[in-house]
């Protein structure tokens, strides 16, 4: 039953944190695009009232003009609209799942003892510690080296060997599986952390000054934007991160970790050329294609890289049934999806078990190599081959 509750838990719960995600990266990209597209005002009153760009839309058959003003308006609104809880919801659905997920199970989840063998203690002290040290130094990085001469050249060159440090320490550390999603939750973190921390206070600060009647210190504007932009290429990442446990030919290559770190990079220089694109159609910069084909080029090399082996023939019985297989679901299968565990409501121990779910086991164990996890029992090339002949020829178990 426990089980049981942890899929369901698993699965309300990645629901809700995809939600919540769309909700937080759809309004961050809708404000970077925003800042990139503002024009000058042209009309007076708004140049009187300190606006410093607008722009006219048009979306769903109604016309938006949204105006920034340089520092604050005039006179504060009844009504005005915080954006944090698409951050805060999202990092904590996430933490839970990362909770029910991994910390719950970290025998099955984060250790993988051809990596390193440590107790289930150690390795869920050292997953949480990932998440606090990283924020610790990254936001040490960014009130020294931010606050000098070329700042933001110098962060994001410090923020880079900071990634690729944690980058390589989680695949020596973790299962490879688990190291990818810990190093995309650790920037998550940063990400979340920043807004709670810096972006948030700054403008509430501000909201302060204005309701006291005080001049708003334009300072805090600046740090909040600083962290923004910094969000802004911490998403790609991110988000590659988060989907990675689908594919194990990334995450259990043996070279894991330059993968990781090449991917990531590869998706924040893709953002960088949308985040110049919108300046680009309005003649404020030249068209960034070089970023995008950067981007490209580490994709393109990275798929030529992890190309196949070509496939080395594997003698199979003429036909292949249940008495074949099951010495090799005993062994390697039985002990998740048995009497005793039955993960993701899977049983794998009866003729009739095997077949109801053929399909995903082909799916989970032939095509995506994603079954057993992390590989722990050790199933071959071979038997995955005896899975593949006995699915194609019919999965029948008579």
């Amino acid at each position: 039953m426990e089980t049981y509750l942890l899929d369901w838990a698993n699965l309300l719960l990645r629901w809700l944190h995809v939600i919540v995600a769309i909700a937080w990266i759809g309004s961050s990209f809708y404000f970077v695009f925003l800042d990139s597209s503002l024009t000058p005002p042209e009309d007076e009153q708004l140049k009187l009232d300190g606006v410093s760009g607008e722009l006219w839309a048009l979306h769903g058959g109604g016309f938006y003009h949204p105006v920034k003003f340089k520092a604050a308006p005039p006179k504060l609104p009844e009504h005005l609209h915080w954006f944090y809880w698409e951050s805060y919801s999202t990092w904590l659905s996430g933490f839970a799942l990362f909770l029910v997920s991994y910390l719950w199970s970290p025998g099955v989840y984060l250790i993988d003892p051809r990596v390193m063998d440590w107790s289930p203690a150690g390795a869920i002290a050292a997953a949480l510690a990932f998440l606090v040290v990283f924020w610790l130094l990254y936001d040490a990085i960014c009130r020294t080296l931010g606050q000098t001469r070329h700042g933001d050249a110098k962060v994001g060159a410090a923020v880079l060997v900071l990634v690729c440090v944690a980058a390589w320490a989680a695949t020596h550390m973790f299962a490879g599986r688990a190291a990818f999603l810990l190093v995309g939750a650790m920037l998550a973190t940063a990400m979340s952390a920043n807004v709670f921390f810096w972006i948030i206070p700054g403008q509430r600060t501000m909201v302060a000054d204005m309701k006291a009647g005080r001049p708003v210190d334009p300072i805090h504007g600046i740090r909040g934007k600083q962290r923004s932009v910094h969000n802004t290429y911490f998403t790609l990442p991110v988000v590659f991160a988060m989907l990675s446990n689908h594919y194990s030919f990334v995450y259990s290559h043996p070279q894991n970790g330059v993968l990781l770190i090449a991917i990531m990079f590869a998706g924040a220089v893709i953002r960088q050329f949308f985040v110049l694109r919108h300046g680009y159609k309005l003649g404020r910069n030249r068209h960034p294609w070089p970023w995008a084909a950067v981007g490209v080029i580490v994709l393109l090399g990275l798929i030529w890289w992890l190309r196949p082996a070509p496939a080395v023939s594997v003698a199979l019985p003429e036909t292949v049934g249940y008495a074949q297989l099951k010495p090799v679901l005993e062994a390697r299968c039985v002990l998740c999806h048995g009497e005793a565990l039955q993960s993701k409501n899977v049983r794998l121990d009866s003729p009739q078990g095997l077949q109801q779910h053929a399909q995903t086991v082909y799916q989970q164990v032939v095509v995506q190599k994603l079954m057993p996890l992390n590989n722990a029992t050790g199933l071959t090339d071979e038997e995955r081959a005896l899975f593949g002949k006995w699915f194609r020829d019919g999965a029948r178990v008579d």
